[in-house]
């Protein structure tokens, strides 16, 4: 079923398209540039976010097959829509060396194995604990926030080779790590998405000529 888009939302996106152009972004990383950036009403997203379009097909075509979906917090779980999740916070227990987050994150690893889609919008130990695992990830929505470890944790990220969506900065987020998930839930399945080469948000601004945020009009 076709998802019905509400007029506000889509006047939204008609005044972000009008702001910043995201017409270069391949179409996968243009769909979650896009909502990530409606989700917070922050255009800076557009070079804060790290992905690729390849990582983002192989997430796409797992999501729709059936993959499971783990959330760090029932935050993250309330803003994803059309998809129910797994949240194992309230069964955690924090210990030594172990908050509750990263405990959750152990007791959905045993649940869902590997192959599953994470979405970590809230705790930076949550996803430093998730790459302990030998989780085999469809994708990693990676974009806990805070001053403390949130980019470190980030960084991890993009330093495991993991398929994955991340940003460079301190921000983030349930509502963003919820956006960038729901948007690779409203993209259409198609055989006709299938690219070769691989995209990092960062790349597609370089052949564009300039950063996204610099084509803002006023």
């Amino acid at each position: 079923m076709n998802r019905v888009i509400h007029p506000i939302e889509q006047e939204s996106f008609r005044r972000l398209r009008a702001r910043l152009d995201t017409s270069h972004f391949p179409p996968l990383t243009r769909a979650v540039v896009e909502r990530v950036i409606h989700s917070a009403a922050d255009l800076d997203y557009a070079s804060d976010l790290v992905t690729a379009e390849v990582a983002l097909e192989k997430a796409h075509r797992a999501l729709h097959g059936g993959a499971p979906v783990v959330v760090d917090v029932e935050m993250v779980a309330a803003g994803i829509t059309r998809r129910d999740t797994v949240c194992r916070l309230k069964d955690a227990i924090s210990g030594p060396g172990l908050t509750r987050s990263a405990h959750a994150i152990r007791l959905a690893y045993e649940q869902v194995g590997p192959g599953a889609l994470w979405v970590i919008g809230c705790a930076p130990t949550a996803l430093e604990e998730l790459l302990t695992l030998d989780a085999a990830p469809a994708l990693v929505i990676g974009l806990p926030v805070g001053f403390v470890g949130a980019a470190e944790s980030k960084a991890a990220l993009r330093e495991s080779g993991l398929p994955a969506v991340s940003n460079v900065s301190e921000k983030g987020g349930s509502a963003v790590a919820a956006a960038a998930l729901n948007a690779l839930l409203y993209h259409p399945v198609s055989r006709t998405e299938s690219r070769p080469e691989s995209h990092s948000v960062a790349q597609a601004e370089s052949r564009a000529g300039s950063p996204s945020k610099s084509k803002e009009k006023s």
